[in-house]
């Protein structure tokens, strides 16, 4: 809104000009004549120049002319004595010229002037009446217009109140017949306004809608402030549109900046009367260049408004061409300069949202650009800048994929939200839009902490939003919005129903003539038809097509959401075809998606989606009715759909596990291709930049990949390729962590600078990405932001790296040459366990082909039946395991007997016969053959080193080799020779009695026994009871080459990350379960202590698959500790042979048929 400050009478014409013209004539003489031309004019004359100037100023808006004003008005105050009569008038003039230089500059030392000035002026007037001091109102308005200024841009809620408090002083002291009357009403009602626009209160609104109406009414209709007045009723309309959001306020609006434009003519009548000679000149501009941009500006603000709530086009472009107007009269030093940017760029973006073209969309990027480099960072709009910049850096990203600009898009809005106080009426916004910038990361990168604060954004906003708010349907169905993506990602009913009913909330409040009605019954039909899909009720299909329908109906056309009301429909039928089964759904289905996919512009994002569901689409009509031109046409679409770019790699994935799934399923020639492009994307699937429980939870969506593909593969007699698959798609996150803890020797040898860099990355990374409270003391703040910004960094430095001569396959995965090398110390039996059958990929050392066994009569059923009725047996005999509490149980009669069996004539046997092994029977120990068992999926939890068939003599595993296990070939292959010395040193950690758990007895005699081994031969060290605490542990780990831990150990199943040992005064984290217990929910990935300790590089580790009996812990341990210092070997696999002569004792201690006690104990590693 315009204020209107100091009201002078205007000096003369003649007298201005005619002392304009002597200063003229002495400027061309020397500085003295100057100055003797200055003094020989009176204070009066000076005064009145001065004057002039500033008004011209007001009316042309030359900047010579600010100077000139500026220098007389100095010139005239500083010639002014103290107690002058004068003085007062001098000041007020000398608070003008400031004050108008401050709104043309911005700078702020001229603000603080005028206001200095002001209040000097008001208090050369002490207990004045307005019959004492005939200018005590406009000293009044001066000072509340000083007050306006300041505020407007410092945003001080206490300047606000000043300005009120003068401008109410101002208007008391003007006479009824005084020719200011009606700006002093106008310049309280804008003052009231301000703050309004600050607080939001409503009863400020209507305050200023009182003062500024009477002001309109009380102004001669041929007064040249008229338009201006206009214009401010024309804006406190607007502000009450969007307060109540009725379209005839918002058209009263328009109707009164229309008017104020119009009445702005380019030449005044009173212009010629006022500047005599300047006539001629001033004929051919404009009459106010500030009043045409202010009205061209407000007015696009009206139009932009009301295209907001029609979605009429000419509206926009109507707003776009009053702001572009508006832009190019301001000058570039004008203070409402970021305004005119800020007004245009949000026209340009909703024009882009409209048609979709990109120009629209840089051009509002731009402008945005422009306005928030000129606005200062102390400016109350500075944060409005900044949602503005993070709202055009949302669509790109919607538009083009990219996630540096969803990145940018946060970072504008966090700063923004930082910036706004809770009170301010833009908080809600601000937050609304942040909520949805992180509804989008969660999209595109599945983590859940992004969604929960998409829906606390929301649920602030509705918080805070009154219930008379136009925006409130918004907030509703933000949160709407915002529960939808909740209940697709768990699946639970009361989010969908939470849905429904703020959606419901959402249509039910908005306007019957508001263009955002389309879009309520889109998000609404939506979340019936995905209720639909869940429960299959008719009642929400109909519903469902209902309000889609009625969205498409009310969507014009060109308008970018139209593909999206076509793929809705076609997601409702598509659900509806599954659900009963009809041709006739499936057909619309196809109809639909096909719009859809057409309208959808190239190099969108979404193109993947559409052809997705078409590729779906074709896939069920296949189904239906078996024709093969679906069949190809569906594996063509999927291929598409997994191959476009920009989509998020999530979709990409899912998209391509989905093509490789069916492609398998109906034996199409496409099976190996997009298995391998599924293999391809894993890693940007389970990206580095989330956290480990995140990865995890990633890899449960891809489960039983690994198993899948390498069947393909073997069945493609692809024997290679099913071996690197298996290795590349097995212990994902294990692999990233090793990863980012390789050492980068030869790199910083060749490149220091690149491999420091990279070692840091990867460091900080690693702090960042864990889940562990360790971990997370040690690193910086564990942000979202930080995490990702670390993966990006980390990807970067690598893809430099890898463009090095030299280090083109640097830390990439091994190819199956490679792999062969692990086989060193004897065979690796590679077990692929699917659903119908199982394949042995066989490693021999020495031998560079890689060899198949197919074992068809053990398959993945039998495996999951093996491993449930393993545990009830194990469960059934907890009574004396280590540290449990005794108590009676009923033993259960469960065949772990017949399990064995079957794993030994089904797996173990078939490839010990083609090693040749079960050719010599009562072979010593000692000439035992070692094999490496790495089985996949489910087989993982079964014991092939136990397999046997316990009623035959010689008919068991054991007798033929010493098994070990590993969880990967990987970490095989950097294994060196290592002999135990003198000087190495043996970590040995005890806890008999743990805080919160069962005693172990047992531990006491298990640690006298390996400190009895250890004395005079090995450095070690002890920790028992309360010395064994997390941190003294971890750091004495460090000190040591070896470690025996004899405590409790606990696996997380709901969250595996929180695993590990519990020592005297907590959790150790080493990184994943107790013992060798993995996860049932991710049995490739190793998820277990024994791996862990791999991960973490001890190369050997001896751990158990299930609890153990508290007395045989001592046992085992004395006998492996005895061989293995005696031999003083820990490598080559002399801890398998330890352990096997170790358990073959206890067996023969307890009977072989004990499985519970003796089958657990396993050797990991090499």
């Amino acid at each position: 809104m315009e204020d209107f400050g100091i009201n002078n009478n205007e000096g003369t014409a003649t007298n201005a000009l005619s002392n304009d013209t002597r200063l003229g004539s002495a400027s061309k003489g020397c500085g003295s004549d100057i100055r003797r031309s200055i003094e020989d004019l009176s204070h009066e004359e000076l005064y009145d120049l001065g004057k002039s100037y500033l008004d011209r100023l007001g009316r042309l808006g030359e900047l010579g002319d600010m100077g000139k004003a500026m220098k007389y008005a100095k010139h005239t105050f500083s010639s002014t004595p103290d107690g002058h009569p004068d003085l007062q008038t001098r000041l007020a003039q000398l608070g003008a010229c400031y004050s108008d230089r401050f709104k043309r500059l911005g700078e702020l030392n001229d603000m603080e002037k005028a206001v200095d000035c002001s209040i000097r002026a008001l208090e050369l007037t002490p207990g004045a009446t307005p019959d004492q001091h005939s200018n005590l109102s406009g000293l009044c308005a001066d000072l509340g217009a000083s007050y306006i200024n300041r505020y407007r841009r410092l945003g001080e809620a206490s300047d606000s109140d000043k300005a009120i408090e003068y401008m109410n002083s101002a208007l008391s002291f003007t006479p009824n017949d005084h020719p200011d009357l009606p700006r002093r009403h106008s310049n309280l009602g804008a003052s009231y306004g301000d703050r309004y626009r600050r607080l939001g209160k409503p009863n400020d609104l209507e305050e200023s809608m009182k003062w500024i109406t009477r002001a309109v009414e009380l102004a001669p209709k041929d007064c040249s402030y008229l338009p201006a007045l206009i214009a401010n009723l024309g804006g406190t309309y607007n502000s009450r549109y969007r307060r109540l959001g009725e379209l005839d306020i918002l058209e009263k609006a328009i109707e009164h900046r229309l008017c104020a434009l119009e009445l702005t003519p380019n030449g005044h009548p009173d212009l010629p009367v006022r500047h005599g000679l300047w006539r001629d000149k001033i004929l051919k501009i404009s009459i106010s260049v500030k009043d045409i941009f202010f009205h061209d500006a407000n007015l696009g603000l009206s139009y932009r408004d009301k295209y907001r709530h029609l979605a009429g086009i000419g509206d926009l472009n109507k707003a776009i061409k009053s702001h572009s107007s508006a832009l190019k009269l301001t000058p570039n030093n004008h203070p409402d300069l970021p305004d005119r940017y800020s007004n245009l760029g949000m026209s340009y973006y909703d024009r882009y949202h409209r048609l979709g073209k990109f120009c629209d969309l840089e051009k509002s990027i731009k402008c945005d650009h422009h306005a928030l480099l000129l606005t200062p960072g102390n400016h109350p709009d500075f944060s409005r800048r900044q949602a503005d910049m993070g709202v055009s850096y949302s669509a790109p990203y919607r538009r083009t994929g990219k996630l540096d600009a969803l990145e940018k898009a946060i970072e504008y809005h966090s700063r923004a939200v930082a910036l706004t106080p809770n009170c301010h009426p833009h908080s809600s916004a601000r937050h609304t839009n942040l909520g949805a910038a992180h509804g989008d990361r969660y999209k595109r990168l599945g983590e859940l902490a992004n969604l929960d604060k998409s829906i606390g954004h929301a649920l602030y906003t509705l918080t805070f939003t009154p219930d008379s708010h136009p925006d409130l349907p918004l907030r509703y169905g933000n949160l709407g919005v915002a529960y939808l993506t909740w209940y697709s990602r768990l699946r639970e009913p009361a989010d969908i129903q939470t849905s429904i009913e703020h959606m419901t909330s959402a249509l039910l409040l908005t306007p019957e003539d508001h263009s955002n009605l389309s879009y309520w019954y889109t998000t609404l039909g939506v979340s019936y038809s995905d209720q639909y899909d869940s429960l299959g009720e008719s009642a929400d299909f109909k519903k469902a097509i209902e309000h889609l329908s009625h969205a498409l109906g009310l969507t014009p056309n060109g308008h970018t959401d139209l593909r999206h009301r076509y793929a809705a429909l076609g997601v409702a039928y598509r659900s509806q075809y599954r659900h009963i089964g009809e041709w006739v759904s499936l057909e619309k289905a196809i109809e639909y998606d096909d719009i859809a996919l057409t309208l959808t512009p190239e190099g969108h994002p979404g193109l993947s989606l559409r052809h997705f569901c078409w590729a779906t689409n074709y896939r069920l009509a296949y189904q239906h009715t078996s024709d093969p031109s679906y069949l190809n046409t569906s594996m063509d679409l999927f291929r598409e759909a997994s191959r476009l770019p920009n989509s998020a790699p999530r979709e990409l994935f899912n998209y391509a596990v989905i093509w490789a799934r069916f492609a398998r399923t109906f034996g199409h020639l496409s099976c190996i291709e997009a298995f391998r492009v599924t293999i391809d994307f894993l890693p940007q699937f389970i990206w580095l930049g989330a956290t480990t429980s995140q990865r995890y939870y990633d890899l449960s969506l891809a489960e039983g990949l690994p198993v899948i593909a390498g069947c393909a593969a073997i069945r493609a007699s692809e024997g290679s390729l099913a071996l690197e698959w298996l290795e590349h798609t097995r212990c994902v996150v294990w692999s990233q962590s090793l990863m980012l803890r390789s050492p980068l020797d030869d790199l910083k040898s060749s490149y220091p600078y690149l491999g420091n860099q990279l070692q840091e990355a990867a460091k900080r990374l690693r702090y960042a990405s864990s889940d562990s409270p360790h971990m997370r003391n040690i690193s910086e703040a564990n942000t979202l932001e930080l995490r990702q910004h670390l993966a990006r960094q980390y990807d970067e430095l690598l893809a430099q790296v890898r463009n090095q001569a030299g280090f083109k396959n640097f830390l990439r995965p091994a190819k199956s040459d490679v792999l062969l090398h692990a086989a060193r110390y004897g065979p690796i039996a590679v077990i692929n366990c699917f659903e119908v059958h199982c394949d042995a990929l066989l490693l021999i050392p020495g031998c560079e082909d890689i060899i198949h066994i197919p074992l068809p009569d053990f398959t993945g059923v039998k495996a999951h039946k093996f491993r449930s009725e393993m545990e009830k047996s194990i469960r059934s005999r907890r009574s004396n395991e280590r540290g449990v509490e005794r108590r009676p149980v009923k033993e259960e009669e469960v065949d772990f007997q017949s399990a064995l069996s079957d794993l030994w004539y089904n797996i173990v046997k078939p490839i010990l016969d083609f090693l040749g092994y079960t050719n010599n029977p009562g072979i010593a120990t000692e000439n035992m053959p070692h094999i490496t068992w790495c089985p996949t999926g489910i087989l993982s939890f079964l014991p092939l080193h136990a397999a046997g068939d316990y009623e035959q003599p010689g008919s068991r595993a054991f007798d033929y080799v010493i098994s070990s296990y590993t969880p990967t070939l990987t970490a095989l292959l950097n294994t060196t020779t290592s002999t135990l010395r003198r000087n190495s040193r043996v970590l040995i950690i005890g806890q008999e009695a743990t805080p919160g758990h069962q005693q172990l007895p047992g531990t006491i005699k298990e640690l006298e026994y390996i400190v009895g081994h250890m004395k005079g031969r090995v450095n070690h060290s002890k920790l028992s009871g309360s010395q064994a605490t997390t941190m003294t542990v971890l750091n004495a780990m460090e000190q040591h080459d070896w470690v025996h831990l004899a405590c409790h150990a606990h696996q997380s199943v709901q969250d595996p990350t929180e695993s590990g040992f519990f020592l005297h005064d907590g959790l150790a984290f080493l990184s994943a379960c107790q013992t060798a217990t993995g996860d049932e929910t991710l049995p490739d990935e190793a998820i277990h202590l024994a791996s862990g300790m791999l991960m973490a590089g001890y190369r050997s580790v001896i751990a158990t698959m299930w609890s153990v009996v508290d007395d045989d812990a001592p046992f085992v341990a004395d006998e492996v500790y005895a061989r293995l210092i005696r031999d003083g070997k820990i490598d080559n696999g002399e801890v398998g042979k330890a352990l096997h002569y170790a358990v073959a004792e206890l067996r023969d201690k307890i009977g072989e048929k004990e499985f519970n006690r003796w089958v657990p104990y396993i050797h990991v590693g090499s």
